[in-house]
Parts: structure tokens; sequence; C-alpha cells
């Protein structure tokens, strides 16, 4: 854009117009000021000159004052070129009237050039006339002891003097505006070149496809052209602060559609998964319950009862973890206490021997303070029951798994650690979403393997906490980390803190018997070579 244009006039024109305007009233008040501080000088030096005309006459006359109209003091030497001179009478009537020439004898007026003098009383005020014939005088009139002399001299020069000021005053305003009118154009121009790149810049923003969402990066002010010292560099400055707010704006969005879109995603295949994960199930269960209807002779009833109630089982450990996933997504409140994580880690380890007793399972205390937590003991001992069991069901026999427990700094640290073939790369960013398994297809291979929720669970009861989880994994070493807040009334006083730092490592000894439980055998599992592979979404909140 070339110019800025408001009230359909552009700010240059506008800008240029009314300095314009400004230089006009400044140039013509100067030039009225010179022009009538000249014109008093001029006429005040002329008055001066008329007096003293006016006293020399009065003074010639006073030596002959019986002769009224005597008129040959003018053909006296040392009076000014042009010099009029009069003799009044008591009623201030012209009695004779003369005017002294250059070079030349004193010339008597005509009737109608003395006409023109009359009414000038002696009073030596002054007064201008135009005298036919003469041009322009000014005059006095002066009288001493009956004696009356009026004596003017010509005011034309003063006046042609006057006039010509005028025209050089106003020639050279004239020519001062146009120099200045010119000046300002370019500077106008120069300064508001700043603006015409902001304003094009808003046009190429308008014209950006915002509605759509499509722009990766819109046009910004020249950084020139941001000077906050300048009125145009503020205007830069502040929209380039808006592009910046519009272009966050978009960014937002489109992260917002973005996750709308994943969480349909996610949404779709998290009821697919659930509702093959219920399918399983409940098809099993139906099965059975058809070959019992047919009669017994096609399968043993111990037999079928046994695989309904492990169907049974599994299908309602799967509906109380998405039950416990919608609690904690809904911010439900869990039980609060002090619970001691060495020990509840100690248990877990012992119920995890008795469950794979192929693995080598190892504990680990480094305790700076009492390792007691604030919160649900249930859902913590559910925590690190998940982390164990995912370590036996998908590493081979006889790796050893080590789980350790570290308390310092106001923190609690419990690593499960193990020497298996590790997880893929590629899975470890969504190892904790819900519905992940090491099977991608949806008829797992793998026997023993979970619906995968128990990271899921793992890592939602760890944020209802307070807490965090995280993974490594390579070849040969998979450690898994559940960091959680101590209770505030842990530290020196307590009993764990008062016997100082300790450091301890033990192997878990395995049961003298096998724990009586009514749990449903579970087959071992193979070899794995991963630990995760399906990845679903949760759902909603």
């Amino acid at each position: 854009m070339n110019a800025i244009r408001a009230g359909g006039r552009s700010l240059r024109t506008r800008l240029l117009l009314l300095i314009t305007a400004v230089l006009i009233v400044v140039c013509a008040a100067m030039a009225l000021t010179t022009v009538l501080a000249q014109r008093a000088y001029l006429l005040g030096d002329l008055d001066d000159r008329v007096t003293d005309a006016a006293a020399r006459s009065l003074g010639w006359a006073s030596l002959r004052p019986a002769l009224a109209s005597d008129l040959t003091f003018l053909q006296e030497s040392g009076h000014p070129a042009g010099l009029l001179a009069a003799r009044l009478d008591a009623g201030g009537n012209v009695l004779a009237a003369a005017t002294v020439g250059q070079d030349a004898p004193p010339r008597h007026l005509t009737g109608a050039q003395t006409a023109a003098l009359s009414g000038i009383g002696p009073d030596g005020r002054l007064h201008t006339r135009t005298v036919p014939g003469l041009g322009s005088y000014r005059l006095t009139a002066v009288r001493d002891h009956g004696v009356r002399v009026l004596a003017g001299l010509p005011a034309d020069d003063v006046q042609d003097m006057i006039g010509g000021l005028v025209v050089i005053e106003a020639v050279a305003a004239a020519a001062g505006l146009t120099a200045a009118g010119a000046g300002c154009a370019v500077v106008i121009r120069r300064q508001l070149r700043p603006l015409g790149r902001v304003a094009a810049t808003a046009v190429e923003v308008l014209r950006a496809p915002l509605c759509r969402g499509e722009v990766s990066a819109l046009t910004r002010v020249p950084e020139r052209d941001t000077d906050p010292g300048s009125e145009a560099g503020q205007v830069g400055a502040a929209l380039n602060r808006m592009i910046g707010h519009v272009e966050s704006a978009l960014a937002e969005r489109r992260r917002s559609e973005e996750r709308v879109r994943r969480s349909e995603e996610r949404m779709r295949r998290f009821l697919a998964d659930a509702s093959h994960e219920l399918r399983t199930p409940l098809a099993s269960i139906a099965g059975y319950a058809e070959l019992m209807n047919r009669g017994t002779d096609r399968i043993e009833p111990g037999l079928a009862w046994r695989r309904v109630t492990a169907e049974s089982a599994r299908m309602t450990g799967l509906v109380e973890d998405l039950l416990l996933l919608a609690r904690l997504d809904d911010g439900r409140p869990l039980e609060s206490a002090e619970v001691d994580l060495a020990a509840l880690v100690a248990e877990s380890v012992r119920d995890a021997r008795a469950a794979g007793g192929g693995h080598d399972w190892q504990l680990e205390l480094r305790l700076d303070e009492a390792p007691l937590a604030l919160g649900d003991e249930s859902r913590l001992r559910q925590v690190v029951a998940n982390l164990l069991a995912n370590a036996r069901v998908h590493t081979p026999a006889g790796t050893r798994v080590v789980t350790g427990v570290e308390a310092r700094g106001g923190r609690c640290a419990v690593r499960v650690r193990d020497d298996g073939p590790g997880i893929p790369a590629s899975l470890l960013p969504t190892v904790f979403e819900r519905f992940t398994r090491a099977d991608a297809s949806r008829a797992r291979a793998t026997a023993g393997a979970g619906a995968g929720l128990g990271l899921a669970v793992v890592a939602a009861i760890t944020a209802a906490h307070g807490g965090r989880v995280d993974v490594r994994s390579e070849p040969g070493r998979t450690e898994f980390t559940v960091e959680l807040p101590l209770a505030g009334g842990s530290g020196a006083d307590s009993p764990a803190a008062a016997r100082g730092p300790r450091a301890a490592a033990c192997r878990v000894p395995e049961p003298a018997a096998p724990p009586s439980s009514a749990r449903v055998p579970e087959p071992a599992a193979p070899p794995s070579s991963a630990r995760v592979q399906k990845v679903a979404a949760p759902p909603p909140a």
C-alpha cells in the first residue's frame, strides 16, 4: 500500500495539507509582522520629517506675521524636495499654498489642489491626503502667536517601499512554501513507509486461509519496523504480537483437533479391544455351558466347571481393571493412610516367588528415610504386583528380577529390574497405554498374557498418588521405576530414620509350603522377546 487511507483521503495527503496550511499561516504572520513593522518605522520617520519641516516653516513665517499670505520663506535653501507649505487663516482656510521642487522655484497650487488641503486644523496632528497631480502627502498644521502654517511631505515613496516589501515577502514566502512543501512531501513519504509495510503485512495476513487452519507461519512485520521508539514501530510490534497470538490460537486449534481425532480413534480402538476382551471369556463360558447342556458324555463336568470359573475370573479381573481406570479418570479420591513401602514390596516379592518359582527373585533396600507413603495400600500393592507379574509373564524362566526400594530426599522409588530380553524401542512410548500387549493381533498367541491393562493401571494409580512411573529398557536390562512422595510425618523422628541410612540386598527365600489360595492355575508363559505390542486408546474420562 502506497499510503495509509483514513476518512477517504490518504494520511500522507492529510499530513501534507495540514503542514502546508501551518506553514502558510506562519509565513503570512511573519510577512505581515515584517511589513507592519517596516511601515510603522517608515511612517514614523516621515512623520518626524514632516513635523520638523512644519516647525521650520512656522519659524520662517513668524518673521513676517503681518503678511498672512506670504510664502517667501520657501525660497530659502535647505527645504526638502517636494515640500508643500501653506498659510492658514484663523478659520483654518488655506490663504496661499505652494510646493518646492528639485532645483526649481516654488510652485503655487491650483484651486483643486488647495481644496484637498481643507479641513486640517492647526493642532499638530498628522494627516494623509491625496493632492491631485502631486500624489499622497503626509500633512500637519501648527500655529504660534497667530501665525498658522501647514506643511507636508510626499508619502508615495514610503507607500512604494512598503508595496515593494510586500511583493518581496510574498515571493519569498511562495518560494519557501514550495520548497517546504516538496521537502515535507519527501519526508512524510519516507516516514510513512514503515506504516505502508505494516499495512502490507496486515493485508498478507488477511489473505492467508486462516479459516481452514492450514497456515504454518504467518508473515511478520520486519524487525526494522518494530522499533518501540517510533509510533510506526509500536504499530508494527503490536501487529507482530497479534500475529503471534493468532498463530498460537491456530496451533492450539490444530492441537485440539488432533487431540479430538486421536481421542475418537482411541475410543474406537478401546471399544473394539474391550469388546474383544470381554467376548473371549463370554464365548468360552457360553461354549462350555452349551457342552454341559448337551450331556456329560461330551465333556467332563469338572473340567467344564473349572474352565467356566477361570474365564469368569478373567472377565471379572478385566471389568475390575476397567472400572478402576474409569474411577481414576474421574478423579475419585482413594483411601489415604501411611503405607510402609518396604514391607509392602517384600510381601509382594514373596508372593511373586510363590507364583513364579522359575525366576530368580531378589530384594534390595536402600533407605535414608522411612519409606512411608501416604496412599491406598491395596492400590499400591496392586502397582507392585502388576510390575512383578509383568516381569514374570514376559521373561523366560531363570531370569533374575531385582526389586528395590529407595527412600531419600522426601521421595521413595520402587524399582523392578530384570535381565530379560527387553522391550522394543518402538513400543516404549506407548507401554503405559491401555490394551498394550506383546502380541499385535487380537487373537493372542502368547499364553498367560493379559488384556494389556496392567501397566496402564500402574500409571493411573501412581498418578493418583502424586507420583510418576518410568521405564528404561535395552536387551538384557529392563527397569520400571515408580516414584512416590513420602508421607509428611516421615523423617528424622521415624524409627527407620533413627536407625540411619541402610542398604540391604537379599534373595527372597522360597516358602516352605505353597500358598493355599483359590487361584485358577495359570499356564507357564513361554519365553518372549517383547513385553508389549498392541496399543489401544483409553476410555474417555
